[in-house]
C-alpha cells in the first residue's frame, strides 16, 4: 500500500493500528535511498479531520514541529512523522534497580522531552495519555507518534498535560516512595491539586527538591549493571542452553545407533591402564 504526496511517496511496511477514527502504519519513502522509516497516520473520519485541521491552523510554535507534512490521500488527511524504535518507558524502566537520584533524572528528562516536543497541547495530552513515551539507553527521553485520535479533544491545553505529565512522573517516583523523597511527596500534593499550569513549574519543582547525587553501593551498582544488560544476557543464556540441547541430542542419537557414547570412550580407555598395570587383568 502506497500513500503519495506532491514530493514522496509512503510504502506502507508494518500496521500499528487500524482503528474506526485513523490507521497508524510505518511506512519508508520510495524515493529516499536512505531507508528511514517514518510513522504514517491516516485520519478517516471527517470530524477528526475538521479538528485537526483547525487545531493546526491555530498553532503557532517557535521552533520547528516534528511533523514532517500533511497531505491528503482521497477523502483521508495523511500526518507524517520521524519515526524511532521501541523502548516503552514503563516496559523498560526498572526502579527498583536503581537510585533515587536516576529516578529523579529520568523525570526531568521527560518534562525536558514534552518541553522541546514543539507540539500542539492537543496532540501531546494523546502523547501523554497514550504513554507514549520512551526510554533510550542513556535514560533519556523520546516522543513516538503511533497515536489513536479517537479520543482527541481540541480543548485541551499545557495545564492539562503538565498535570497528566505529573501523573507520570509519580509513577516512576513511586517505587522510592519509601525513602526520603520529597519530589514523590511534593508532586502527589500538587496533582491532587491541579496545581501544575505549565511543564516549566514542574521542572522547577523537581530542579529545587531533587535528591543530591551520592556514591552508590556496591550492591546497586551490580544490580543496574545486571538489569542494564539483562537482554544481552537472556542473549547468552539463549545460546548456551540452545547448544547443550544440540550437543544432549548428539549423545542420544549416538547412543540408540551405536550403543554407546563414543566421546565416553576418551575417559573410559584412559582409566584402562594406569601406571603400568591394566585393569583388564
Amino acid at each position: 500500500m502506497i500513500f503519495s504526496s506532491r514530493e514522496n511517496s509512503y510504502e506502507v511496511i508494518s500496521t500499528v493500528l487500524a482503528g474506526e477514527v485513523n490507521d497508524c502504519y510505518v511506512a519508508v519513502d520510495t524515493r529516499d535511498d536512505t531507508g528511514s522509516r517514518f510513522v504514517l497516520l491516516v485520519i478517516k473520519e471527517h470530524a477528526t479531520i475538521k479538528t485537526l485541521m483547525e487545531i493546526f491552523r491555530l498553532w503557532k510554535s517557535e521552533k520547528e514541529s516534528p511533523l514532517i507534512e500533511t497531505f491528503t490521500s482521497g477523502q483521508n488527511l495523511c500526518l507524517v512523522f520521524p519515526y524511532r524504535n521501541s523502548r516503552e518507558l514503563f516496559r523498560f524502566f526498572v526502579g527498583e534497580a536503581y537510585t533515587l537520584e536516576r529516578c529523579e533524572g529520568i523525570c526531568i528528562n521527560l518534562i525536558l522531552a514534552c518541553i522541546s516536543s514543539y507540539l500542539p497541547p492537543a496532540l501531546l495530552y494523546l502523547i501523554i495519555s497514550q504513554k507514549r513515551i520512551h526510554l533510550a539507553k542513556d535514560d533519556s527521553i523520546y516522543l513516538s507518534f503511533d497515536l489513536d485520535f479517537k479520543d482527541l479533544d481540541r480543548t485541551k491545553n499545557e495545564k492539562d498535560c503538565a498535570n497528566d505529565c505529573a501523573k507520570l512522573l509519580l509513577e516512576i517516583l513511586s517505587s522510592k516512595s519509601t525513602e526520603k523523597n520529597v519530589s514523590y511527596i511534593l508532586l502527589s500534593k500538587k496533582v491532587n491539586n491541579r496545581s501544575y499550569s505549565k511543564f516549566t513549574d514542574i521542572y522547577r519543582d523537581l530542579m529545587i527538591v531533587s535528591a543530591p547525587v551520592k556514591k552508590r553501593s556496591i550492591i546497586t551498582r551490580i544490580k543496574s549493571f545486571f538489569y542494564r544488560n539483562m537482554d544481552r544476557f537472556f542473549g547468552i543464556l539463549f545460546w548456551v542452553c540452545l547448544v547443550l540441547m544440540i550437543v544432549a541430542l548428539i549423545l542420544l542419537f549416538s547412543h540408540m545407533v551405536l550403543g554407546d557414547i563414543p566421546f565416553l570412550r576418551i575417559f573410559y580407555n584412559s582409566f584402562k591402564t594406569i601406571g603400568t598395570e591394566s585393569l583388564n587383568k
